[in-house]
């Protein structure tokens, strides 16, 4: 494999698992309990690390299913206040946007990573990346974020964004297979699928995020919201990282450092 490295980190490789916590500083998040208000951050993004979160992912616009829509204006000016209280604390930070422009004003503050749910589908993304030097976190995209609408779909778009990373030179990153309701063409039965061949995108000899926190797939009735997802969420991170997941996007980090730390000791009494 190919490991990914973050800012000295590897990701992959033989390397231990890593935690990414995530803060929002979208207000329309779906999981409101994400939402971290200015002035907040620093001490949000200090409790996760002390929590076993080996970086941080900041984004500030909601892709949820149904989220309003803000402008790129709004996105960059919510981003790049959260970046200024982080700016010199030694904290490794990925930045969540899908836009250029908004990934420019990051550039201006200290971010190790850019992660990508458009999988580099938008012209000069790339580009930039390469341009930075800055490792990426790419999710399954042809054109739109979670368009592929099955299996085979998510390899091809993985096939593509592989030659995306080549033509742009972008030598470090790790894939997303991109689990979630993403658009209204993508169903419940998508994700599980996904999930259960998790594996099998370790063909491509890149690191792998399994990001499923508190989504709307694991719901057990219809009116269970996100609050109430987390012991599905730890049992499923449980098994995709016995799947080979190299990274794992949470909401919870203490919960989910804990599911590592039993899930690698498992590993590794199964391995002597």
């Amino acid at each position: 494999m190919f490991p990914c490295h973050v800012n000295g980190m590897a990701v992959g490789g033989g390397a231990p698992v890593r935690l990414m916590g995530v803060i929002n500083c979208s207000p329309e998040s779906f999981f409101s309990g994400s939402f971290t208000r200015p002035g907040d951050i620093l001490a949000k993004a200090e409790a996760m690390v002390d929590a076993g979160a080996d970086i941080i992912d900041l984004g500030a616009r909601s892709t949820a299913p149904g989220s309003p829509s803000i402008s790129t204006g709004e996105e960059n000016e919510r981003i790049t206040r959260a970046l200024s209280e982080l700016d010199g604390s030694g904290i490794t930070v990925s930045v969540d946007t899908r836009y250029p422009e908004v990934l420019e004003a990051c550039l201006r503050y200290d971010i190790h990573a850019a992660n990508d749910i458009g999988g580099f589908s938008v012209p000069g993304y790339a580009a930039m990346v390469a341009d930075a030097g800055l490792p990426a976190i790419l999710m399954a995209a042809e054109k739109e974020p979670g368009d592929p609408l099955c299996l085979e779909m998510t390899f091809l778009a993985f096939h593509e964004i592989v030659g995306r990373c080549r033509d742009a030179g972008v030598k470090e990153y790790i894939l997303d297979p991109g689990i979630g309701l993403w658009t209204p063409a993508r169903t419940v039965e998508m994700d599980w699928e996904l999930c259960r061949n998790f594996s099998r995108f370790k063909e491509f000899d890149r690191p792998l995020l399994a990001a499923i926190s508190r989504k709307t797939f694991l719901r057990a009735t219809p009116d269970q919201g996100p609050d109430e997802r987390l012991p599905a969420t730890l049992g499923l991170t449980s098994l995709l990282l016995r799947q080979g997941a190299d990274m794992v996007r949470a909401h919870d980090v203490a919960e989910t450092a804990e599911v590592i730390r039993v899930v690698t000791r498992m590993n590794e009494d199964r391995a002597l």
